[in-house]
């Protein structure tokens, strides 16, 4: 799967029990394809198991039994058949105040439980305007792999996840996710010595502009965020992207 592209949808915590109901209705019998990755709320995955499509968590924690009351470790995941995992989302580094250090931690625990990584890496809107881009994208990417040999590497795949992009309408434009894509593989390739990182793009993908976005060359793929919700709209993303490929 490492050369087709992807579509990880984020259903964050979007839909109720009879919306996740009449959801699957529809992507149980529409979704064929392991390279869609659904990282449903935890508490719903059990209805997403077993499909046609591959399963992740929105978070894991670290390998560790102890008082983490509301956490998941890689090992819980992967006892059950989850092999993919979302680490760093800037709404967890934002609203629950997770550092580089814990994300870290999470990203090791995780390739050692032989779980594929969604590592989330972006800028907000004044780091941005301030031309701190890059600096901000290094310093996230080398503090998440630091430790990480590239066996364990194979098993990541980046997110880039402009913050000021995220539920905005605000799209980044092609020439500055080819540019970002580029800087990305660039930096894990002198920091890590990882030639072949594999990067995906989210923020306001939708089914507007898929087909413009599908046409970047140097990604793996797409994290999908709110249109991944909508039935008609998710699937028409993943047709552009993975029936169409």
């Amino acid at each position: 799967m490492e050369n087709e592209k992807i579509v990880v949808g984020n259903l964050k915590t979007k839909m109720n029990i009879e919306e996740i109901s009449q959801y699957l209705k529809v992507i149980n019998k529409e979704v064929i394809s392991e390279q869609v990755i659904i990282c449903p709320t935890s508490i719903y995955i059990p209805y997403f198991l077993k499909q046609r499509y591959k399963v992740g968590l929105q978070n894991t924690f670290i390998n560790e039994d102890g008082p983490y009351t509301g956490e998941i470790t890689p090992n819980q995941a992967t006892s059950m058949g989850i092999h993919y995992t979302i680490i760093g989302h800037s709404e967890r580094r934002i609203n629950l105040n997770e550092d580089d250090e814990l994300i870290n931690k999470k990203m090791i625990s995780a390739v050692k439980s032989n779980m594929n990584i969604i590592l989330c890496i972006g800028e907000t809107i004044e780091e941005k305007q301030m031309l701190k881009t890059d600096m901000v994208l290094r310093r996230q990417l080398v503090n998440a792999l630091n430790g990480l040999s590239i066996d364990m590497l194979h098993n990541v795949i980046i997110a880039y996840e402009p913050v000021w992009a995220i539920g905005t309408n605000n799209v980044a434009s092609i020439k500055e996710i080819e540019r970002t894509a580029n800087y990305i593989k660039m930096i894990v390739h002198q920091n890590r010595g990882y030639k072949n990182m594999r990067v995906i793009y989210g923020g306001s993908v939708n089914e507007q502009n898929i087909k413009e976005l599908n046409q970047i060359k140097n990604i793996s793929g797409f994290l999908v965020g709110g249109a991944s919700t909508d039935t008609d709209k998710f699937l028409s993303i993943i047709n552009e992207v993975v029936v169409n490929q």
